[in-house]
């Protein structure tokens, strides 16, 4: 594993860099390198990219740090707009006293920062940052609240108070004693483009993704996941290629439930070595405290067991890498979230003087006599007329039970339960497009995968001892998806073009579409004792820390749960996670001397 940390101050005083460093060792002890000079410290754990010449301290993840010092000394922080790839970096000028910190586009390795006082502090891991004294374990209220109306922390805010995220394409440049975020990238759509053959354009993309993936390591080391579309399908055919000889595949089922056919006869026909696997409830146990340990903060996602049990068999096969499609769906909108939330707006498409003129009177007149299935269908024409945060606030379930049936009223008043919806028209509106697929391509590559996809990926990732592999945040690949037309990224226009792809990858091989299964946890909770031990363990500490009503805990188990095992066994994991992470922050305070009274009462107690 790898990660930095450091600080940059005209005050230095006692600032134990090697302290911040331990949480980035991993369990393989990856090595340490530090470097300083007199305005600050850096450390960088398993990565080549350290720099120190001249008064220039650079440790990097990602880019080669002697082409960063170039561009910093030739264009300053307008650096960041030149660099390309996945990376996150931390640059200390000691001669300017001036620092600069940066993530990729998409924001594919985090990187936090807390000012105190004139000191910056920075760590890819919070863990890291929340260690060093000045920085403090207080609990922010409203990321708790954020948290569990978004099933994710996107950032900027964390669950620590006073700790920032950078968002994907930012960066932070210090000086002065003044640090200013600023958004060096963003995505803009080109929505008039019609491209005759966009699969063809894709498939040179992911081969220029795959071959800066694969360069200089051997393929045998990779590992591919592949899930129920042939975005997962491509990509290993694609590094298969680029790496000259054989990946592993691997496909995760469920025991009672849907298994990885279709993938293994994708996966003989490719030539992959394959493996398939089957877990089940006592896999979701055994992976609790192996995500919690191994994610910054809560892992929302249940999606994480499965990562995690194809990270571990990756691993198991020889594997040092495991490669994910994990951004295909936010990229194309080919995954059910986007395919849901697009569904309602068919409506729309109906001719405007029969919708207005006819449909509309004659069925509000109708729904206010006779209630039932025409009041019903009424709220769901009202819903397709209004735009994407204001059906994402209607469907939340947060929303849903009522922000006063789940929480305590004494936290309520610490936080604006309107503050994360808000967060959401804000990234929708602000979108440079004016198709509603592209704005749904923004809003979930600022907040569903920085927030929720990308950590479940990593944190199961180190758990098992493997490195990720993102080929679909390529830049090429990002550059691409920005040219596409919006019509190829709803409805079946994403399975379509996939599937094109895959024909011109590997002729005779056709693939038939099947949604990624999810997992079954509502249907485990209510059958296997072992996981409803505990989750109700885990819901019962939580109750504990008056922020989630007790009565509302207890519901949501006995009652609401076998109502809709997949919805609200999603709520149950994100509460069980949630509670995770706070015990073992509680632990970690004690562990390394933070007073128990410096983070805060209300939730921690």
């Amino acid at each position: 594993m790898s990660g930095l940390c450091g600080w940059f101050s005209r005050e230095p005083g006692a600032l134990p860099v090697l302290d911040m460093a331990a949480p980035l060792r991993g369990s393989a002890g990856a090595p340490v390198r530090c470097a300083a000079h007199s305005l600050g410290a850096l450390a960088l754990a398993g990565a080549p990219g350290l720099y120190h010449e001249d008064g220039l301290l650079i440790a990097c993840w990602g880019e080669r740090p002697e082409t960063l010092a170039r561009l910093w000394h030739s264009h300053g922080a307008k650096a960041c707009a030149a660099l390309s790839g996945q990376f996150a970096f931390a640059l200390l000028d000691e001669r300017r006293a001036e620092a600069l910190l940066a993530v990729d586009r998409c924001g594919t390795r985090p990187l936090y920062y807390q000012m105190v006082g004139r000191t910056l502090l920075f760590a890819s891991s919070g863990e890291a940052l929340a260690r060093h004294p000045g920085a403090g374990r207080e609990i922010d209220p409203q990321a708790v609240f954020d948290y569990v109306y978004l099933e994710a922390l996107p950032g900027p805010r964390t669950l620590h108070s006073g700790q920032r995220r950078l968002a994907p394409g930012e960066c932070l440049h210090l000086r002065g004693g003044r640090a200013e975020r600023q958004r060096y990238w963003r995505m803009r759509f080109t929505e008039h483009a019609l491209d005759p053959r966009p699969q063809a354009a894709l498939l040179d993309a992911l081969a220029c993704a795959a071959e800066g993936q694969e360069a200089g390591q051997a393929a045998s080391q990779t590992a591919v996941l592949l899930g129920g579309g042939a975005a997962s399908v491509a990509l290993a055919g694609l590094l298969q290629r680029a790496g000259g000889e054989s990946v592993t595949t691997v496909a995760v089922g469920f025991e009672g439930g849907a298994t990885p056919d279709a993938a293994g006869g994708a996966a003989r026909r490719l030539g992959s070595r394959h493996r398939d696997l089957l877990i089940g409830p006592r896999d979701v146990v055994d992976a609790v405290p192996l995500l919690v340990a191994a994610c910054d903060a809560p892992c929302g996602d249940p999606a994480a067991v499965t990562l995690l049990a194809a990270a571990r068999a990756a691993r198991a096969e020889g594997a040092l890498r495991l490669a994910g499609a994990q951004g295909a769906a936010q990229l194309f909108g080919c995954g059910r979230r986007l395919d849901q939330l697009a569904r309602p707006g068919r409506y729309e498409r109906l001719p405007g003087a029969l919708r207005q003129l006819a449909i509309e009177p004659l069925l509000f007149k109708l729904a206010a006599q006779v209630p039932g299935v025409l009041a019903r269908l009424r709220a769901r024409i009202e819903l397709s007329l209004a735009p994407l945060p204001a059906r994402l606030r209607r469907a939340n379930a947060v929303s849903g039970h009522g922000v006063a049936a789940m929480f305590e009223p004494s936290f309520l008043e610490l936080v604006d339960p309107d503050s994360s919806a808000a967060l959401q028209e804000a990234l929708w509106w602000g979108a440079q497009a004016r198709s509603a697929a592209n704005r749904q391509v923004e809003l979930e590559l600022q907040l569903d995968l920085p927030g929720r996809v990308l950590p479940a990926f990593a944190g199961a990732c180190a758990a098992a001892g493997v490195e990720p592999l993102l080929p679909y945040l390529d830049d090429a690949v990002v550059a691409m998806t920005a040219r596409l037309a919006p019509a190829a990224k709803a409805g079946p226009g994403p399975r379509r073009l996939f599937a094109a792809v895959l024909r011109e990858l590997a002729p005779g091989c056709t693939w038939r579409h099947a949604a990624a299964p999810s997992l079954p946890l509502g249907r485990w909770l209510q059958r296997d004792a072992r996981l409803r031990a505990l989750a109700c363990d885990s819901l019962n500490d939580l109750a504990r820390r008056r922020i989630l009503r007790r009565d509302f805990l207890d519901l949501l188990l006995s009652r609401r749960l076998p109502e809709d095992p997949e919805l609200h066994g999603r709520t149950v994991w994100q509460l069980m996670m949630l509670e995770g992470w706070f015990a073992r922050q509680r632990h970690d305070g004690c562990a390394h001397g933070t007073r128990q009274d410096a983070v805060a009462p209300l939730v921690l107690s």
